[in-house]
């Protein structure tokens, strides 16, 4: 089988070096999910595994956005976050050539793409796991990050004041790849940094953040209405965990919004979904029911969040247009940008 990114025999020896399992791997199938990372699923000696490696044309700090995930998930074992069990990593780039892990595969399906027909069809069922959402949210918001570990995982000192100008020349970085141009594609960035700048908030605790947490990155448990796993770690880091419920917040499919390129923001598995989740506001209340941090300035999280992950989705159109992803889901992320951007500016202007 063909497998773009991975050497099964190499693969195979480094996995013979680390005793897990023996003899040939079967059953090796390509898993969709994400944009850009590669997972493949297969087994060996009658175990199942999920290898998750960066995209072909990595980043800069694709290799290093692997290793951090893979330390992540290592150290979230015993608490109370849903999330895949790691299995093994490997930092090491001469192996694949990228950094890759393994981790346990997870019963449970995208609720983007469809719920689990034991319960999907039931609107209360739906309604609970919308509020399983906030549960999981609020789980990982509560990790003591320096007892599991992670306490140097990133530099909180300072973060919130960091965010402007980090996430500002992540954009002006584009520049430097093939056919982007000088000038942002996105516009509103600067206007909205400005207000982020003028209304930061004074105080904050600090604690693990997910980075990307919304409806695509988690799996819906197959038999019960909650998140059986949150999935795609590439943006974790130490910092404050309200940008976490404010992009939740955001791309909230009850919530009215206008279609991107024919579509919401976040399509959901069919209008039964949709139709049956909680209200932001009932998300809110959840989460602040499970946390003891100070919700009073949600509003400034929201619009950071739309700016960051903005920006973040910006670098793929940005990478599309130098030959290093597909044009189609450039073009797409691009419209899903401007969304977020255009829809900071409308939370600003909410009085």
């Amino acid at each position: 089988m063909l497998t773009p990114g991975v050497d099964l025999d190499r693969l195979t020896a480094w996995m013979d070096d680390r005793h897990l399992g023996s003899g040939p791997l079967g059953d090796v199938t390509a898993l969709g999910g994400g944009t850009q990372n590669v997972l493949l699923r297969f087994t060996r000696a009658g175990r199942s595994y999920v290898l998750r490696r960066p995209p072909l044309h990595k980043r800069r700090n694709s290799d290093e956005t692997m290793r951090r995930e893979a330390r992540v998930l290592g150290s979230l074992a015993g608490t109370d976050v849903p999330h895949p069990a790691l299995i093994a990593a490997c930092g090491d780039e001469d192996v694949l050539g990228a950094a890759f892990y393994l981790m346990e595969p997870v019963e449970g399906a995208n609720p983007t793409l469809g719920l689990p027909e034991v319960w999907g069809s039931d609107r209360g069922a739906r309604h609970a796991f919308g509020l399983s959402m906030a549960d999981a949210l609020a789980a990982v918001g509560a990790v003591d990050h320096v007892a599991v570990g992670l306490g140097d995982l990133g530099r909180a000192d300072g973060f919130l004041e960091r965010q402007v100008a980090r996430w500002g020349a992540h954009l002006a970085s584009y520049s430097q790849l093939p056919g982007y141009g000088d000038v942002p594609r996105i516009g509103g960035t600067a206007e909205v940094g400005r207000w982020l700048d003028a209304h930061r908030p004074a105080t904050w605790s600090p604690g693990l953040i997910h980075g990307d947490f919304h409806l695509a990155n988690v799996l819906a448990h197959p038999r019960a209405p909650r998140v059986a796993a949150i999935v795609d770690w590439e943006l974790t880091t130490i910092g404050d965990p309200l940008l976490d419920l404010g992009w939740l917040l955001s791309s909230w499919p009850a919530r009215p919004q206008r279609s991107v390129g024919g579509g919401p923001l976040f399509s959901v598995g069919g209008a039964d979904l949709a139709d049956g989740l909680p209200t932001t506001t009932e998300l809110l209340d959840r989460y602040a029911g499970r946390t003891t941090r100070d919700l009073t300035a949600i509003r400034w999280y929201e619009v950071l969040a739309c700016y960051k992950i903005g920006i973040v989705l910006e670098g793929t159109h940005a990478r599309a247009l130098a030959g290093q992803a597909p044009q189609e889901t450039g073009d797409l992320l691009h419209r899903h940008a401007t969304f977020l951007l255009e829809r900071a500016q409308e939370r600003i202007a909410d009085r």
